[in-house]
């Protein structure tokens, strides 16, 4: 292909791809997000899990049976003996016209959820539905996997009043679900304290061929456990150690003991440290790995919340998740549903579908739930041209390892597209074109690092990868195999049409770390963080807050290289990753520390005090921006905001709710009672709702005002409790109103609340409305905030109005 003209450059962006066929509200689409952020990755649709195919054709599948509790075994059985009840109702449930090839049971679960997973062909699935005894049979789903400076950036230092108050959480287990734990001499998991696990703890390790329980587990390390029998078509993990690194790297995240002067090729060099480092971690795998690819069934995930809640442990940890048509198909949020029930705050990961609007995962609103943000830490790598021109880039190639780098001496520039892939994909660049140059590569399809080592295969000397067409400003910085570099989109277009100009040369001009005033002030949301509003309930804001999700250095895996490329051979203690995984075990350290510190809070009190004082102002004074658009970032973008975790610690009201609230909320979503019971497991199903008639889903006692108006012209009240939990019992607080909010009428009722000692709760109610039917706003935002003096309890609004009708399209002159 001859060189295109400059004026003809165009860098290709690969899209997300989606799915725009009908979604069949029995078989959600979910997709499981990991740190390992795709630029701009093309998405894997998920696929039923079959597992064989029987000589009469009838292929079998794995399904998840919820069965009604007044049906069900006492949830005290056994396991092997709730496997033993279940087979036999399985046995007799089915006619013997299709009860070969025999059914048999996964897992039997009794605390996330009732019921039990089995492998069933599509016949015998069909006809368990039908019986009075099961609620909904649901097909499981093979899913697509998605710190040393950010203690100190969320302010968590030894004499920080929450770790003062919590003790660092030493009496608290952690429970992380995800792809296993690997302990091998790494000092993240040694011992902090020489205290034995909680007494009420009733977890533990296993061991297996390759995991000496005995060996790595401790006072640090209390549990390791493996949930594999939904993936074992395709993978033979049966073993708590992480393969993967990403189960590894969350855990470490969440409550890794401090390790001085860990870094990885020289960068972040610090003391790495959890968000909570004397807490306890007990790590369930539930994703296995298969090469370069690693499976999260649904099955097994629930089998991991279903033990970590008979294990009672005090916090569970989710990084993982996907978007479903309904709540009750969404089989994490059931089993969250019942942790939460049981006291146990249940955090998770966003998303990483951003920037796109309504692209949350986990919106249930008894998960807590985390977006992403940056911190003030940049891992430069300027790219500079010979037209003298030069661009911020970010990389972390390991340059102390590679004697023939020199970043003073320019090399022959090319664009991708021109010697073979436009984005350098491997065995499809032209070892002739490419020897001894840089390549400049488009976003999107393989990962950052393969387009690195695509080039190194051809015989190049450098790559200049380009970030998300959508992206904004934010470039992810990666463990490249040879010296390669993310620069903006923008950046990267400008790069290429320079390579059409004659004897175009660049070079990668330093490898560095920068801590402190960045350009681009922090915290900022991150351009890849999933967005709100709620796709099922846009009356609840989500996310709830975003912490430090970009560039966290913690733990990894020595059965993978950081490139996390096939071909790479090298093998560290520490890696760099980004996403709203690593987000997700901040929140959930510090979640731990708050249960510690203040034991009577129930889940939700958490999560309202981390909402009611997160911030919304960056180091510099201004708006928290978003790095897509550089644009002050709003509640669908940061909820609440950033989250504080010290000034939570004291946050003098807190919104509170149970299941009971829950249960109204599900009933106000317009379910039945029998799709309510999978989140209650009531005995008998009962017309739940009867007592919750004409409930609101904006009356749930959220610490947040989504207000979604069906009409410039309608009028929305909404009602709140709060519940006093500041040293004063007598505290008087007054309400005011912060942000642009300009179109919205806002009436509180009462604008003043009295506590004292025997009236430590009090309601009020919100009427919102448009001021101006004829300024036609589609969306606003500000907050309301209650003071006494000492505490500010902020509750973020944000407003919504239907999109205006397109007028009549002009008419065309014809040709």
């Amino acid at each position: 292909m001859p060189p295109m003209s400059p004026n003809s450059i165009s860098l290709t962006a690969r899209a997300q791809s989606r799915n725009h066929s009908a979604m069949d509200n029995r078989r959600p689409s979910v997709i499981v997000m990991f740190g390992c952020l795709l630029a701009v990755a093309a998405a894997t649709p998920t696929v039923e899990l079959e597992l064989e195919a029987p000589p009469d054709g009838a292929n079998i599948s794995t399904y998840i049976v919820h069965v009604a509790n007044s049906h069900a075994p006492r949830s005290t059985l056994s396991a092997a003996r709730l496997t033993s009840v279940y087979t036999s109702f399985l046995r007799d449930a089915l006619p013997p016209h299709i009860s070969e090839p025999a059914p048999s049971i996964l897992y039997a679960y009794a605390h996330a959820m009732t019921g039990f997973a089995a492998r069933l062909t599509e016949r015998q699935a069909a006809h368990l539905e039908t019986q009075p005894s099961v609620l909904r049979v649901t097909p499981d789903k093979l899913y697509e996997l998605q710190t040393t400076l950010s203690p100190t950036f969320l302010g968590l230092t030894p004499s920080s009043p929450l770790m003062a108050a919590s003790n660092g959480a030493t009496d608290v287990v952690i429970a992380v679900l995800d792809t296993g734990i690997y302990p091998k001499d790494r000092a993240s998991f040694y011992p902090s304290v020489n205290l034995p696990p909680p007494a009420r703890f009733r977890g533990g390790c296993v061991s297996t061929p390759n995991f000496d329980a005995a060996a790595y587990c401790n006072s640090k390390l209390v549990g390791a456990k493996f949930f594999t029998k939904g993936s074992t078509a395709w993978c033979s993990e049966a073993s708590p150690l992480d393969v993967n690194g990403h189960g590894t790297h969350c855990a470490s995240i969440a409550a890794g003991s401090p390790v001085p002067n860990a870094n990885l090729f020289g960068y972040a060099t610090g003391t790495a440290q959890g968000a909570a480092p004397g807490a306890r971690i007990a790590s369930y795998k539930v994703c296995t790995g298969c090469a370069a690819k690693s499976t999260c069934p649904s099955s097994d995930v629930l089998a991991g919340l279903n033990e970590a809640i008979a294990d009672k442990v005090d916090v569970i940890s989710l990084s993982l998740g996907g978007q479903h048509p309904n709540l009750y198909d969404d089989l994490t949020a059931v089993g969250a549903f019942s942790a939460v029930r049981e006291g146990i705050p249940v955090i998770a990961a966003g998303g990483n579908s951003g920037p796109d609007r309504a692209t949350l995962y986990n919106v249930a609103p008894w998960f807590l739930t985390v977006g992403a943000s940056n911190m003030n830490r940049e891992f430069r790598a300027p790219v500079k041209l010979g037209n003298g021109k030069t661009f911020r880039g970010v990389s972390l190639y390991d340059v102390n390892s590679d004697p023939s780098y020199d970043g003073t001496k320019m090399k022959p520039l090319v664009y991708g597209l021109d010697v073979g892939s436009d984005g350098c994909m491997a065995g499809k660049l032209d070892p002739i074109k490419v020897a001894g140059k840089i390549v400049v590569c488009s976003p999107g399809v393989n990962l950052d690092t393969e387009k690195g080592a695509a080039v190194k295969q051809a015989g190049g000397v450098g790559a200049i990868i380009a970030s998300g067409v959508n992206y904004g400003e934010y470039v992810k910085a990666e463990a490249h195999v040879l010296p390669a570099v993310s620069v903006t989109f923008a950046d990267a277009i400008e790069i290429a049409k320079y390579s059409q100009t004659p004897n175009p040369v660049a070079t990668i001009s330093s490898f560095s770390s920068f801590t402190g005033q960045l350009s681009l002030s922090p915290p900022r949301v991150a351009a890849f963080s999933s967005r709100g509003p709620n796709h099922l309930a846009p009356e609840i804001l989500k996310p709830d807050v975003v912490a430090p999700g970009v560039e966290i250095l913690a733990a990894w895996t020595g059965e993978r290289a950081p490139s996390q490329v096939v071909t790479d051979t090298r093998r560290v203690k520490f890696n760099v990753l980004s996403g709203t995984s690593m987000a997700c075990p901040h929140v959930s350290g510090i979640a731990a520390m708050l249960k510690a510190a203040r034991s009577a809070w129930s889940p939700a009190a958490i999560k309202s005090a981390l909402m009611t004082t997160a911030y919304n102002m960056d180091r510099s004074g201004g708006a928290i921006k978003d790095t897509n658009t550089s644009m002050e970032a709003g509640p669908f973008d940061l909820g609440a905001g950033h989250v504080d975790p010290n000034s939570a610690l004291d946050p003098g009201l807190v919104f509170d709710a149970g299941e009971d609230d829950y249960i109204s909320f599900l009933c106000a979503l317009g379910y039945t009672p029998r799709q309510i019971a999978i989140f209650t497991k009531a005995s008998p199903v009962v017309d739940v709702c009867s007592k919750h008639k004409g409930a609101s889903v904006g009356d749930l006692n959220y610490p947040a005002f989504s207000v979604a108006f069906k009409s410039y012209t309608d009028k929305v009240t909404q009602r709140r409790v709060v519940r006093n939990v500041g040293s004063n019992v007598n505290a008087v607080y007054t309400i005011s109103r912060r942000g642009p909010v300009g179109n919205v009428g806002v009436t509180v009722t009462p604008d003043r609340l009295v506590f004292d000692a025997q009236h430590q709760t009090r309601e009020y109610t919100v009427t919102f409305s448009t001021l101006n039917p004829s300024v036609k706003s589609t969306e606003e935002h500000g907050a309301l905030v209650w003071s006494d003096g000492k505490h500010e309890v902020a509750s973020p609004m944000v407003f919504t109005w239907p999109a205006p009708k397109p007028g009549p399209k002009p008419a065309v002159a014809a040709m």
